[in-house]
């Protein structure tokens, strides 16, 4: 295939198709991201016990945050690396990816040394009480310390995307996936640590990950200089313009996700443990809709650079009904096998509950995300990044926690999953409207 036929690919020949194969290729690496987070909850429910399992999800609101922050610094040394790769300037490649490195170490270290410290007043601010909070105080304080090596990971898969090696920066996230499945089950039940186990093979799966990450970036790319003081405070500025909107962006998530931990934590252990297990198989159950958001970009680009807003226009159609279909069917997937989710995770009373409600109509709503990642995705290629900014926070604070609040108060816990998965209704409705808007302003 010729360069220009590679520069070209997506300017021809059918977009449902292009949608689906882009979408499969990038939610299969996400996929072993959320396998981790799956398998770390499945052996914990084996020990039979819902406060560990809603320590796990305490937990899991507050390294939520610390990922999305790192996901902001590791866009940063993406774009800045491949911007200085791209002019063939290899020495300003170097010189910024040592710097936003060390940017990342220090901003890692200190997160950690945060969460360690601060785990048990972060946790009383989730509402966590009882045996549900020291043991997520422990798993915090073992687990918070990868803190630093998952931010490494992350930055470093980046620079090597950057480099054009793909298949060793997708090597990070299957060594993390790979190592943590192995060491889980000898962690909690070989050596008898429990939960405590469970943090323990995270820490080292990220210490992993972060170590395949680096040793080609070193070694193989020779992709970074030693970074000095007045070299790193002079990338300050350029690193945090790209890396600030991003941070803006992905915060509205954990945020949320914060508040509605706040409010489930109201109604008992078992509500808590429920909505861990919701927050665990819903990513794994629809991860294609997150590759989707992935898959969009490109496409759109490349035709809104050709001036071809018609297959821009038909690319955001399909998409749409691609992401109805599929959240369909996993929907009555997630139906029938509601008993034996269930059954794999030990789940009774209030965190049942939880499980089938998620597990039947409600999943549907997921429609609405799928719908907003579209549209982000649109809003991000076409140069309004902003709009996606602010209809993030809008469907994360208006259009969730008022609607978790009334749920709350005239349905409990059920009520709060109910008010967060239906209030992106209107989102997802404004931002179609607004998506069809600046297509046809581009024609």
């Amino acid at each position: 295939m010729s360069s220009e036929r590679t520069s070209a690919v997506f300017l021809e020949g059918s977009i449902l198709r292009h949608v689906t194969v882009m979408s499969a290729s990038s939610g299969a690496g996400l996929l072993a991201i959320f396998l981790v987070d799956f398998a770390d909850l499945f052996f914990i429910s084996l020990l039979g016990d819902s406060a560990l399992t809603a320590a796990i999800g305490y937990a899991a609101t507050l390294l939520f945050f610390m990922t999305s922050i790192g996901i902001g610094l590791a866009i940063a040394m993406g774009a800045l690396t491949a911007q200085a790769l791209g002019r063939n300037d290899r020495e300003r490649a170097r010189n910024v990816a040592g710097n936003i490195a060390a940017i990342t170490f220090f901003c890692g270290l200190i997160l950690s040394m945060l969460l360690i410290v601060y785990a048990p007043v972060f946790l009383d601010w989730l509402g966590a009480k009882g045996n549900a909070h020291s043991a997520a105080v422990s798993y915090l304080r073992i687990a918070g310390a990868g803190t630093l090596f998952l931010m490494l990971s992350i930055s470093g898969a980046a620079l090597l995307r950057s480099h054009g090696d793909a298949r060793r920066a997708m090597n990070t996230t299957l060594a993390a996936a790979l190592v943590n499945a192995a060491l889980d089950p000898l962690f909690i039940f070989g050596f008898g640590w429990g939960l405590e186990g469970a943090a323990w093979a995270t820490l080292v799966s990220r210490i992993v990950s972060a170590f395949i990450a680096w040793r080609p970036v070193l070694f193989l790319h020779n992709g970074i200089e030693c970074p000095n003081i007045r070299s790193v405070i002079s990338d300050l500025t350029p690193v945090f313009a790209i890396a600030g909107p991003a941070l803006l962006t992905n915060f509205a998530s954990p945020v949320s996700n914060a508040v509605i931990t706040r409010m489930i934590s109201d109604f008992g252990t078992e509500a808590v443990a429920g909505y861990a297990v919701v927050g665990r198989l819903a990513p794994l159950a629809f991860c294609f809709i997150f590759g989707l958001s992935g898959a969009v970009g490109p496409i759109v680009s490349q035709n809104f650079g050709a001036g071809k807003t018609g297959r821009i226009r038909e690319t955001l159609i399909k998409s749409l009904i691609l992401a109805g279909l599929y959240v369909t069917t996993i929907s009555l997937v997630l139906f029938a096998l509601r008993w034996h989710f269930s059954d794999i995770f030990n789940t009774e009373g209030q965190a049942r509950t939880l499980l089938f409600l998620f597990c039947g109509p409600l999943s549907l709503a997921y429609v609405f995300n799928a719908t907003l990642f579209t549209t982000n995705a649109m809003f991000n290629n076409l140069g309004r990044p902003f709009t996606s900014t602010l209809l993030n926070w809008g469907n994360h604070i208006l259009g969730t926690i008022p609607f978790a609040w009334v749920g709350a108060n005239y349905l409990g816990a059920e009520g709060v999953l109910i008010g967060q998965y239906t209030g992106g209704l209107i989102f997802a409705v404004l931002s179609v409207y607004l998506a069809f808007r600046v297509i046809k302003k581009q024609s």
